[in-house]
């Protein structure tokens, strides 16, 4: 899930049973497969197969597995699985937009699995295009606080790059760049000695809409029913939690 708002760290401090932790594997799993049969498995040559190494790394997916789908996806091991790329649109309660990232390898399956999810839980299905103008295309890094770090210090590493803001969030530095400076810019990072999360192409909404507490509660409750489709990667959405209305929810 990703969405640059207060409502993704309230989500990530909620318990990971084993069986979202095997979801979120798979998820990250069929990233490094994607990113090898794009890019092959050099990884001096393919950056994104970096990126997503590191981001399964930090999720603690053993090396065994990581090692074994560059290779699946790059064709070492025989035949690859041919996944689509789909992206659905949408609403959540009370008007939030969604806009929902599958990687499957069966179209009717995930359009089906979708829709029924989102009917079930208060969202309704949004004609192509109608939500994603709501949207960009963006480079986004998180980078963790640290004692000693400072969003100066993160700034500074990155503003020659071509990062175009550092937002400091509750728990992480997020650096937003335009899609071909993501490399650049992470590599800025690594050059300055800042280690950094995730550095992913995400949609980044051009505005924000605050919910209350129980719009918040309807749509985390969507994004988690969505999240259990193997076949749904990612889900990003405008709505923005103020810090009163996440404390509330973190007491839930």
């Amino acid at each position: 899930m990703a969405g640059h708002s207060k409502w993704a760290t309230t989500k990530h401090k909620k318990a990971i049973t084993d069986s979202r932790r095997a979801k979120a594997f798979a998820k990250l799993i069929k990233n490094i497969e994607v990113a090898a049969k794009m890019g092959g498995a050099d990884l001096s040559g393919n950056p994104t197969l970096v990126d997503a190494i590191q981001k399964a790394k930090k999720t603690s997916v053993p090396n065994d597995n990581i090692d074994r789908a560059v290779k699946r996806g790059s064709g070492q091991l025989g035949d690859s699985v041919e996944y689509l790329s789909i992206m659905y649109e949408g609403y959540g309660p009370n008007g939030v937009a969604l806009m929902i990232e599958c990687l499957t390898d069966n179209r009717n399956r995930a359009a089906a699995e979708v829709r029924t999810l989102m009917t079930r839980n208060g969202g309704t299905m949004a004609d192509p295009g109608s939500v994603a103008y709501n949207f960009h295309r963006k480079g986004v890094i998180s980078v963790a606080h640290a004692d000693s770090l400072t969003e100066d210090d993160v700034l500074m590493a990155v503003l020659d790059a071509g990062a175009e803001e550092v937002e400091n969030g509750p728990t992480a530095f997020e650096i937003i760049c335009e899609p071909t400076d993501l490399v650049a810019t992470r590599t800025a990072l690594t050059d300055a000695g800042i280690d950094y999360d995730s550095a992913d192409l995400e949609f980044v909404p051009t505005v924000k809409v605050e919910a209350d507490a129980d719009t918040a509660r309807k749509v985390l409750r969507l994004i988690d029913a969505l999240e259990e489709s193997d076949d749904v990667q990612n889900i990003y959405s405008n709505m923005d939690i103020s810090e009163d209305v996440m404390a509330e929810l973190e007491d839930d």
